[in-house]
């Protein structure tokens, strides 16, 4: 009676190189798009919230003024859009395109975090309003504070920025969409032709409609 070797058969290098690399594209992509969506997010919804606020004189007393973050500055908001639609070109283009589009998706982040930095000892704006509800322009805000909106909003950039960086750094082993390869990276095998039977009219017209010469071949 023979006996039966429990042995693994090896793989071979290439084999396991390929698959190893494979999965560190995988988890490389979803943690670009894991970064970079809930960057964006973060970003454009904390640049909706009161970065800062104070008091204004009015008639003899003060009244409260405040400000969100697009009023202290639009910048955040407007590059997380950018940083956003980077995020998807990046697997519509390949080569030196996803590097150009992986790079302005980097530089959206940094520069959406230096602004809301830059934003969080602002008191422009709210000078601006004190102006609008006292009617003069010489108005300045009193009791000037600041929230922490605007750090949260330069966390997300951060993000933002992150994604980038993946992007630069693994995005040319990433897939690009509508591409003529499989996941193997060999080329598809061309169809061939369905066989046409003369003798058949329901074949003939199907070649015709398939654009196919049905006397090709016969």
């Amino acid at each position: 009676m023979g006996y039966v070797s429990a042995v693994p058969v090896p793989q071979p290098r290439a084999a396991r190189t390929g698959g190893a690399a494979s999965s560190g594209a995988r988890r490389s992509l979803a943690a670009a798009l894991l970064l970079g969506a809930l960057g964006a997010t973060v970003v454009l919804l904390s640049a909706g919230q009161i970065w800062a606020e104070g008091t204004a004189a009015v008639g003899g007393g003060t009244v409260p003024v405040e400000a969100d973050g697009g009023a202290v500055t639009g910048v955040p908001t407007a590059l997380a859009i950018v940083g956003l639609a980077a995020l998807v070109a990046v697997f519509a283009v390949r080569r030196t395109g996803r590097t150009m589009v992986a790079a302005l998706l980097a530089l959206s982040g940094a520069g959406a975090a230096v602004a809301a930095v830059l934003g969080a000892s602002d008191s422009s704006a709210l000078n601006a309003e004190a102006a609008r509800i006292s009617g003069n322009t010489a108005a300045a805000v009193g009791s000037l504070s600041h929230t922490v909106w605007p750090y949260v909003t330069a966390a997300g950039a951060v993000l933002i920025l992150a994604a980038g960086l993946f992007a630069l750094r693994f995005g040319t082993s990433w897939p690009a969409m509508g591409g003529r390869y499989e996941r193997s990276g060999a080329p598809r095998a061309a169809r061939r032709p369905a066989t046409v039977d003369p003798d058949r009219p329901e074949d003939l017209w199907k070649a015709l409609d398939r654009g196919e010469d049905p006397t090709h071949g016969s």
